[in-house]
């Protein structure tokens, strides 16, 4: 797997200096496997198996921490789990979690890692596929159980 240098993680200063102590640049953390970075990390499993996901859905073109957040929070950890997934579902899936209607470029980044988790295609970002989203969206719209609120509005 390429490696990305600028990944962010959500490291706590203990893990930053275990990493420091072991020298383990975050840009390497995919080099190892879980249970050696919770070793390294003095973690639990569940935890470097969540440090990993961060890490290894960053190296998606145009895909930062925060959307990379979003797919631990749907329960997925590695590009692997999203292989056979549906961009649109997903979408669905994550706003019944939130409890709020979502921006509709997420679905964008949805897409684009289902197709690269598929493809490994490093040539697309996630508006490469707004002109899909909007044309499923027109033709399928969206389920009944869509929640009925924006984000930031009272209900």
């Amino acid at each position: 797997m390429k490696n990305k240098t600028n990944i962010k993680l959500p490291l706590t200063d203990l893990e930053k200096a275990n990493l420091r102590k072991h020298k383990i640049k975050i840009a390497n953390i995919l080099d190892f496997a879980i249970d050696e970075l919770a070793v390294f990390l003095n973690t639990t499993t569940e935890r470097a198996k969540e440090i990993y996901a961060l890490a290894e859905f960053q190296t998606v073109p145009s895909v930062g921490i925060k959307f990379a957040e979003d797919l631990v929070f749907l329960g997925y950890y590695s590009l692997n789990e999203l292989k056979q997934k549906d961009g649109a579902t997903l979408t669905d899936e994550y706003e019944q979690k939130k409890g709020y209607w979502i921006d509709p470029c997420v679905e964008d980044q949805f897409r684009l890692v289902v197709h690269f988790a598929n493809t490994n295609d490093m040539t697309k970002t996630w508006w490469d596929f707004t002109k899909e989203r909007k044309k499923f969206r027109a033709e399928n719209g969206y389920p009944q159980s869509r929640p009925q609120k924006e984000k930031g509005l009272p209900q």
